[in-house]
């Protein structure tokens, strides 16, 4: 399958994975937010708080904390959200589509079901080369890998867990 969205590598961030999990199930994880605070940020990092506003326009919130005490505030909008199939949010924008002081990307998440799971299509989409260098440096690829692989694991245990 092509790329849903026209990519300019020098602007965009894509990760394209195949990962054994249902779209509904990933979307889910994302859309819920004491799912999206069991893997949303690389450990030993952590998410303590989340706040997801389903709509366009809603809140989309996070305060991720580091190992030594750091302490990151994230707070954007949706933009799109299409159940078990896509999702976009951004930090350009704050709830009710305020412009934000300190932009740096717009996240597009693509979910498509493939025998034994889904494609994960991910790609965060940046405003100038600057951000989209700087956000590649603080571990793009790495950080959003690792956090696939939790968001993965976390529903695999979840499985294991029903089962048992």
């Amino acid at each position: 399958m092509s790329l849903p969205i026209e990519i300019d590598p020098t602007l965009d961030l894509v990760i394209d994975r195949v990962v054994p999990v249902s779209p509904a199930r990933v979307y889910k994880a994302w859309t819920t937010a004491e799912h999206l605070k069991q893997w949303f940020c690389p450990k030993p990092w952590y998410v303590s708080e989340a706040e997801l506003d389903l709509r366009p326009g809603g809140r989309f919130f996070t305060v991720m904390n580091g190992p030594d005490g750091e302490r990151f505030e994230n707070l954007g909008c949706f933009l799109e959200l299409v159940p078990d199939r896509k999702l976009v949010f951004t930090d350009t924008l704050l709830p009710d589509y305020r412009p934000s002081a300190q932009p740096m990307f717009t996240a597009f998440l693509f979910l498509e079901p493939v025998e034994g799971g889904c494609r994960y299509l991910a790609i965060a989409r940046h405003g100038n080369v600057d951000s989209a260098d700087q956000h590649k440096n603080m571990g793009f690829f790495e950080g959003w890998n690792a956090v696939i692989d939790q968001l993965v694991a976390t529903l695999q245990a979840e499985d294991a867990s029903a089962g048992g």
